[in-house]
């Protein structure tokens, strides 16, 4: 008799963590069928299946915010003339001290290049907050642009860009804002932000060649912000 109740209590305890691992197991179930709705539902609101599933695919989750990619992505589809594989993201609503730059392939699905990149001095300290169109500024301007030809400069080896974008970023050329190199553009231990430069996106100066041969003559070069005094004139997102 004694066995029989000793048997009994052992049936009861695993019935009991049967029954927990059961119950946990479906509501992880359904959590991650809510996670998945969610997604699909945020999805829906701010862009559409072929560009979500190709930040996926590009495994930009921890790089770059998904509505930054789709603001990228929505701009470069409007934008005719383009070489088609190769986009710039340059996201300056990431710290300064953060990689911030990417050089994507669109068609290999793969970041060829991700680094730091300096904003204009005027335009704030490690968070870029603020921007111009304006000679002599010496603020970064948002939007997209067309990358052009290359030459030697003040800045040694550099990168034209044409501002697309009216009232915006169109000023570009005659302020002299180019993609160059800077030995200034890698963070220094202790330092709070990144060094500026004058309105340029300059970047660490041993990847300026090789990130500049890459994009140049005709591809798509985005500048990206959440300020509204950018996302409520532009056209293009």
């Amino acid at each position: 008799m004694k066995h029989i109740k000793i048997v009994f209590y052992y049936l009861i305890i695993f019935n009991l963590i049967l029954f927990k691992f059961s119950f946990s197991e479906n509501f992880n179930v359904r959590e991650n069928f809510k996670q998945k709705n969610i997604i699909k539902k945020s999805e829906k609101r701010i862009g559409n299946e072929e560009i979500f599933n190709l930040y996926l695919e590009l495994n930009l989750e921890n790089k770059i915010n998904y509505t930054t990619f789709y603001s990228a992505i929505k701009g470069f589809n409007k934008i005719k003339k383009k070489k088609n594989n190769i986009i710039t993201i340059i996201d300056f609503s990431k710290p300064s001290l953060e990689e911030r730059g990417y050089i994507i392939d669109l068609k290999s699905k793969q970041i060829i290049y991700s680094t730091y990149v300096m904003h204009g001095k005027n335009s704030g300290d490690n968070i870029t907050n603020n921007f111009s169109n304006v000679l002599n500024s010496y603020k970064s301007s948002p939007g997209f642009y067309m990358t052009e030809n290359t030459y030697f400069g003040q800045f040694g080896y550099s990168l034209v860009l044409n501002g697309l974008e009216k009232g915006i970023n169109d000023m570009a050329k005659d302020r002299k804002i180019i993609m160059h190199g800077s030995k200034y553009a890698t963070p220094i231990e202790g330092a709070p932000m990144l060094s500026k430069s004058l309105g340029c996106p300059a970047v660490p100066l041993e990847l300026a060649k090789p990130i500049i041969d890459e994009i140049k003559n005709g591809t798509v070069f985005y500048i990206h912000t959440n300020l509204k005094e950018y996302t409520s004139k532009s056209k293009l997102i």
